[in-house]
């Protein structure tokens, strides 16, 4: 693995508590499994930070080999893997997605 794209990934990871890499942007999704995380996060109302994967192949490669999943987008919460589009939708319908994001401090509002 590339190492300045590791370090990269480390410190988008590290330095933002939720954070998406997903093919587009949060305003531009640009595929439908990142635009569904980007709508489950933005209806909670949690802050995130994205990166888009789309950008650079280093990248797109990279966030795979760091966390060893295959398929984008990749949800990180406190620098914890969290996982894809259908490991957030079903934590969401679960309501396990809002609770995380409350244990860990995230959600604006307290509801």
């Amino acid at each position: 693995m590339n190492e300045a794209v590791f370090q990269t990934i480390q410190s988008l990871v590290d330095k933002n508590p939720v954070m998406l890499f997903m093919k587009g942007d949060k305003q531009f999704p640009q595929c439908g499994f990142s635009a569904r995380v980007v709508q489950i996060l933005t209806h909670v109302g949690v802050d995130f930070e994205t990166e888009n994967v789309l950008e650079s192949p280093e990248m797109r490669q990279g966030i795979k080999d760091f966390s060893q999943w295959p398929t984008i987008p990749q949800l990180y919460v406190k620098g914890e893997f969290i996982g894809g589009c259908d490991i957030v939708t079903d934590m969401y319908q679960s309501g396990e997605l809002e609770s995380l994001l409350a244990e860990k401090g995230l959600l604006k509002n307290g509801d």
